[in-house]
């Protein structure tokens, strides 16, 4: 039998401008980058896999997140590492939306 997914609450819809990250803190989780695409939201873990940087700080464009220190890109979507000095990707998870707020799903 499958398990129903978890749901954790980042934040309301309204706090997200599109083109816009937000740095989330959700307990049991690290630092989370929240991005606005048009009416898409995407998660990541907000810190650069190579680096301490935070993701939240970078530059979007697109769905390409720029790190602000290194210049390493990565794609919101999949979390691929797209320009050197990242070669790791960074963690992605699946934004659900319930009514006006956005939530994390956790899938066992």
């Amino acid at each position: 039998m499958k398990m129903a997914p978890e749901l954790k609450r980042i934040c309301e819809v309204s706090e997200l401008e599109p083109g816009s990250i937000k740095r989330v803190e959700v307990e049991g989780l690290p630092p989370l980058a929240v991005y606005k695409l048009d009416t898409e939201i995407f998660i990541t873990d907000d810190i650069c896999t190579h680096g301490q940087a935070s993701l939240s700080e970078g530059f979007l464009e697109g769905d390409v997140v720029e790190c602000p220190i290194h210049g390493g890109c990565f794609s919101i979507r999949t979390g691929e590492a797209l320009s050197f000095p990242a070669t790791l990707p960074v963690r992605t998870y699946k934004a659900r939306v319930v009514g006006a707020e956005v939530f994390l799903e956790i899938t066992a």
